[in-house]
């Protein structure tokens, strides 16, 4: 169950695509002014019809209620989780800190696999892992650090572990469905357990940014965890993450366009330590 293809280029190809769809979740997290439960919820119910349509289009059908089991829901609530302590994170820090420290996900990935399938501990991803970390540590401010940004962390943390055990637990289901038949289970768990979150004034607060939210729910969870859970087929679940961590680039970048969040200079060294560790990465892959 834990083997994989070898990865083609276009296989690499849609991987990166799906980075970059995702990495605009950091920018749109910090800018959309609603309670990260009802974002969450707003998301994922528009991103419904969405993943049907393509369904539809692509003459595939939804998986019915009947093949549902336990590791399916489990991991669309897991999902709902990641998703709110991320957008947390963004709201009591800023898009560097909030992806940064969700970006620990790929070495608690290379930890926690071996114990799903029956993989080899590889001495290699401890080494990649590590060297992501410090990566990690250079990218996030050393000054001026709020008791709010420490908050940010420990959710951002909280939100890789959820995130790690949900691609780790829908790998398996990899064998019988796709991505996009994956993630409309998921969404669908997420819109039922967030209703209650859900008021007058939060709707209302909802409609002048409609086109955000949009934005969210079609190009950032369609498209990109689409194309992510997709990949998986072809990548280990800790490869796939760990070429994922130049997420945290991307959204800096676009934050640093459309939000005026000016980089530090950690920056430089922490983002040629991540891309080092991608290329060992990518050549131990190959």
């Amino acid at each position: 169950m834990g083997e994989v293809n070898s990865p083609s280029f276009g296989d690499y190809i849609r991987l990166n695509l799906s980075i970059i769809f995702i990495s605009t979740s950091g920018v749109l997290g910090k800018s959309i002014q609603l309670f990260p439960e009802v974002t969450i919820f707003w998301r994922s119910i528009f991103a419904i019809p969405f993943l049907m349509l393509y369904l539809y289009m692509t003459k595939q059908s939804p998986i019915s209620f009947r093949q549902w089991n336990f590791p399916l829901f489990l991991a669309g609530v897991l999902m709902g989780i990641h998703w709110v302590t991320y957008f947390y994170a963004l709201q009591y820090s800023n898009v560097a800190i909030g992806m940064l420290s969700l970006y620990t996900f790929p070495i608690i990935t290379a930890f926690l696999e071996p114990f799903f399938f029956k993989l080899k501990f590889q001495k290699k991803h401890l080494f990649i892992g590590l060297l992501t970390l410090v990566g990690i540590y250079f990218l996030v401010p050393t000054t001026g650090l709020e008791e709010t940004h420490g908050l940010a962390v420990a959710l951002g943390i909280l939100s890789a572990l959820c995130y790690a055990l949900r691609n780790l637990i829908l790998k398996s289901s990899l064998q019988t469905a796709n991505g996009s038949q994956l993630m409309l289970t998921q969404v669908m768990v997420i819109s039922f357990c967030f209703v209650p979150f859900l008021s007058q004034d939060q709707i209302e607060a909802s409609f002048p940014q409609w086109e955000s939210l949009l934005f969210l729910a079609l190009f950032t969870t369609v498209v990109g965890h689409s194309l992510f859970l997709t990949s998986l087929r072809n990548f280990s679940v800790t490869t796939a993450s760990i070429i994922s961590s130049t997420n945290p680039l991307y959204g800096i970048l676009i934050a640093f366009l459309f939000l005026g969040e000016i980089p530090h200079m950690g920056i430089i060294i922490g983002g040629s330590l991540i891309l080092l560790a991608i290329y060992f990465e990518n050549r131990s892959a190959k």
